[in-house]
């Protein structure tokens, strides 16, 4: 049997209808509520005449057959309710990056021809300034934030539509949501423009959304096996990352699709550790989920100062950039009952890979794979064996995208076939070890050639962050005459501390080879990362290159 989304989380609202769905901060929404309200959205668009146009059998894999709904939000119940709502309706939400300024909004709205946009207050002033540009006026939904900002012209109100449908959301809705409906997830652009991924439900939710067993890794394969596994209660789980982040969107559905509570900080102009904690205390969540360095340091240096019941958190997971050794080591010190997992994907890729460390086990360096993580030969032609001696590419077999909105070329080259199996191949270098584990060596787009070596930006970030007065690091490549490209590191100091680039290269030699290592340090207030946390390596480029 294969799934769809809305399907799946439908027959868990039914089964756990008075069970806590989403917190947000102090609003609180039982599965009947956020299931009711879905289904008020999905009527909306419904009667707007949004929804599917053709099926997939009539379709290339880059493209799209559904209506399109930005969803240009911060975090909050909104948010959620309305990606269920949409795929109730067969209409493919897809992820609006909020720091956009209105000349990137004008390309992704156009990329995606958007025949709806949903968006925060705060956001309508980029988003007016966009639509002065853009082709035609979609279908404009203004969820209020107590920014003070009016609607849009054309807009209407969230809750304002919803309480338009009341009354009639229990009719049957005459449409039926199909496994093939789309999943679509921008990536982050931020060694490149931004594309959509175009995911099948059912496979983006067996890959990432909960659709295996949790310990065991076996595929559902009934409605009825799903909402069985959904029956126990127990404790939520939280995200501090933001929704329109593919893993803050995957964690979101493990727990909607599996029947456990779903927490938020309401904070969204800013991340606020306490805040976070003290949520988390409050809620007794299991588990917390964050995007490497740029929130786990914050977290520590409140958890080190701040008084928090946290004995029912157990697992901390990371993904979309590393956690550094020093602050895992600092987590497992401070949370002994602690398991920090680094969870390896991408958005092409889906959930690929994992690694598992306490405060008895470090970090082994390598990550275990998850079913269809495979690593590719340099030349994709041939799938590797464990103990092969040789750089390869980290690939993805099996449960995998359908390929790039309107882009057939990049399609073919992401998604090659190799001995016979379709491969997602993202773009990161890896080696196959001995004993069956994956050693990720880096993204190819922000390597650096110099004299020759290929050097991976990740691998000397994690070798500068070994420094205790090191908050943040980023590292890019800049011209150089003598070795066609040199290391440069881009390095924000801990509040109150203090060093000079020898001892931070000095630092970094003990973990690295010399020929890695920076041959210029750059220092600056703040290294400027995505909402997501990710590394702004665009940004990175453009400052060392000043300096020239």
């Amino acid at each position: 049997m294969e799934f769809n989304i809305a399907q799946v989380f439908s027959a868990v609202a039914a089964a756990n209808p008075d069970r806590d769905c989403i917190v947000f901060g102090d609003r609180r929404f039982t599965y009947a509520q956020t299931d009711e309200r879905a289904r008020r959205f999905a009527r909306a668009l419904h009667r707007w005449g949004l929804g599917v146009r053709r099926e997939r059998s009539e379709l290339a894999p880059y493209e799209s057959g559904q209506s399109h709904l930005g969803l240009y939000l911060a975090n909050g119940n909104e948010f959620l309710e309305a990606m269920i709502g949409a795929y109730q309706a067969r209409v493919a939400p897809f992820n609006v990056n909020y720091r956009y300024v209105a000349d990137e909004l004008v390309y992704l709205l156009g990329n995606a021809a958007a025949d709806a946009v949903m968006y925060h207050a705060r956001f309508g002033p980029t988003l007016a300034e966009a639509l002065e540009r853009y082709d035609h006026l979609p279908r404009l939904i203004h969820v209020d934030d107590h920014s003070g900002n009016d609607p849009l012209p054309g807009a209407v109100r969230y809750e304002e539509l919803l309480a338009s449908i009341s009354g009639t959301s229990e009719e049957p809705l005459d449409v039926t949501p199909s496994p093939d409906d789309l999943y679509v997830l921008y990536t982050g652009g931020t060694t490149g423009m931004p594309k959509a991924v175009l995911w099948r439900q059912h496979d983006i939710y067996m890959n990432a959304m909960g659709g295996r067993a949790f310990g065991t890794g076996e595929l559902a394969t009934s409605l009825q096996e799903i909402v069985e596994r959904s029956r126990p209660d127990g404790p939520g789980s939280m995200t501090a990352a933001p929704l329109m982040h593919g893993a803050a969107q995957w964690a979101a559905f493990i727990n909607l699709c599996g029947g456990r509570t779903f927490v938020m900080a309401p904070t969204t102009t800013h991340f606020d550790p306490a805040e976070v904690w003290a949520l988390a205390s409050r809620e007794q969540v299991v588990s917390l989920s964050i995007v490497g360095d740029a929130f786990g340091r914050p977290l520590i240096d409140e958890l080190e100062s701040g008084d928090y019941d946290l004995s029912g958190l157990l697992i901390l997971v990371t993904g979309g950039a590393a956690l550094s050794a020093p602050i895992k080591q600092r987590f497992v010190e401070l949370l002994p009952q602690l398991a920090i997992l680094d969870a390896g994907g991408s958005s092409e890729s889906g959930s690929q890979m994992g690694q598992v460390s306490t405060r008895l086990q470090g970090a082994s360096g390598r990550f275990a794979p998850n079913p269809g993580a495979v690593v590719v030969s340099e030349d994709m032609t041939r799938i590797l064996s464990p103990g092969d001696d040789e750089i390869g590419w980290l690939a993805q077999q099996g449960l995998i995208p359908l390929g790039y909105l309107g882009d057939p070329e990049k399609t073919a080259r992401t998604f090659p076939v190799i001995e016979g199996i379709r491969h997602s191949v993202p773009g990161d270098r890896a080696r196959w070890a001995a004993d069956g584990g994956i050693e990720l060596l880096g993204r190819d787009s922000v390597t650096i050639n110099s004299g020759g070596e290929k050097i991976f930006a990740e691998e000397v970030e994690a070798a500068i962050a070994e420094h205790p007065a090191v908050y943040d690091v980023v590292v890019t490549g800049r011209p150089s005459v003598r070795w066609g490209s040199e290391v440069v590191a881009i390095v924000q100091l801990a509040q109150g501390r203090d060093a000079d680039p020898d001892s931070i290269i000095a630092e970094a030699a003990r973990h690295i080879a010399r020929y890695k290592l920076p041959k210029d340090i750059v220092f600056c207030s703040r290294v400027q990362r995505s909402p997501s946390g990710k590394a702004d390596y665009r940004w990175a480029k453009d400052q060392v290159t000043q300096k020239l």
